[in-house]
């Protein structure tokens, strides 16, 4: 059966009863969730348990400017609920249920209530500590166990169309255009991470992805999910806690704490296998195109005003003309130009 928008509760209600999802005098009630650019998204509450979580892919991003992708990542996203399931805790990732590849879209176990987004908690204040070394091991441990079985998964994960439609290009090609003078690092870097297959990377490992249920991270959205190159997943998560250090300004010192915290997290759950200075040189390099991207690329962080985009964007260019191999080092320069540039507005 053909379902072209999973928000409009009728069609749902019938989709999922003809599909024998709910049973056929099942009323379940439906909730539109929000937060994703790239999905249509719908908890379906069963008064008998089981509460599912629909996604439908879009094909038009939910973004100011023109963003498209193929809505066939939906099947990528639920192969990576799959892996992702067998190589983390059990709890960590959503079951999923099922995927319609005619329609587009999966349904995975709902998380249960209580729950909160993270995001959501680290912009209200609340940075824990704890979840901030649960969030960085997690990381680590997708990356490394990956690694260990790279000969069954290197290849199902191989294709990096998703990656390049929905990262690369959005992300770091759209903000080079806006920068000319960060062409040239950009450009580079991209090659460079062309050429790296090393392990799983999730694509998308952010705060906004991670619900807190009971005192314990559970990882969502998964549709950049590929084989290549650790240190974006790195860099694009750093970017989340020093976007958020910006956003805090004075206040912000704890948010580049949990950064490092996250580093060394991941660095102890990885043992090892992921170091070295070359390693850590990709990590800064992500980290700088990332925090560029997050205001100039087709996503940029909706909380920061212009005047805080502005700074990022700065210190993002300044630290690009610098050379820094190590993740520590990149750390001290943004405590330093953060609290300089704060000390001159």
């Amino acid at each position: 059966m053909r379902i072209c928008n999973i928000e409009e509760p009728e069609p749902l209600l019938e989709y999922l009863r003809t599909n024998g999802h709910v049973r056929s005098d099942e009323a379940p009630e439906f909730q539109k969730l929000s937060g994703g650019v790239s999905n249509r998204t719908v908890l379906v509450r069963r008064k008998g348990g089981g509460d599912l979580v629909i996604k439908q892919a879009l094909e038009k991003l939910r973004v100011a400017v023109d963003w498209r992708s193929d809505p066939c990542r939906s099947h990528r996203e639920a192969l990576g609920l799959k892996w992702l399931a067998r190589l983390t805790p059990a709890g960590r990732i959503p079951r999923l249920v099922f995927e319609d590849q005619e329609n587009h879209l999966l349904a995975m176990n709902a998380v249960p209530e209580p729950h909160t987004n993270w995001k959501t908690d680290l912009l209200g204040g609340d940075v824990n500590e704890a979840l901030v070394v649960q969030f960085g091991s997690l990381l680590g441990e997708i990356h490394r166990r990956a690694f260990e079985s790279r000969d069954v998964i290197a290849p199902i994960f191989e294709d990096r169309t998703y990656f390049r439609t929905l990262r690369l290009e959005p992300y770091y090609e759209f903000a080079a255009r806006r920068n000319p003078e960060a062409s040239g690092f950009i450009q580079t870097l991209m090659v460079e991470t062309d050429g790296i297959r090393e392990t799983l990377v999730h694509g998308d490992y952010s705060p906004k992805n991670t619900l807190v249920h009971e005192g314990s991270v559970v990882l969502l959205d998964h549709e950049v999910i590929h084989w290549g190159d650790p240190a974006f997943d790195l860099g694009f998560s750093i970017t989340h806690f020093v976007g958020k250090a910006n956003h805090f300004g004075c206040a912000g010192g704890r948010y580049l704490n949990a950064a490092r915290t996250h580093w060394t997290a991941y660095r102890g759950s990885v043992c090892g296998l992921f170091s070295g200075s070359e390693f850590e040189g990709r990590v800064v390099r992500h980290t700088l195109a990332c925090l560029l991207a997050r205001v100039d690329g087709r996503s940029p962080l909706e909380y920061l005003t212009a005047l805080k985009s502005d700074r990022q964007r700065r210190i993002a260019l300044d630290l690009m003309a610098r050379t820094h191999d190590s993740v520590e080092g990149l750390f001290d320069a943004l405590q330093f130009r953060l609290n300089q540039r704060l000390s001159c507005e």
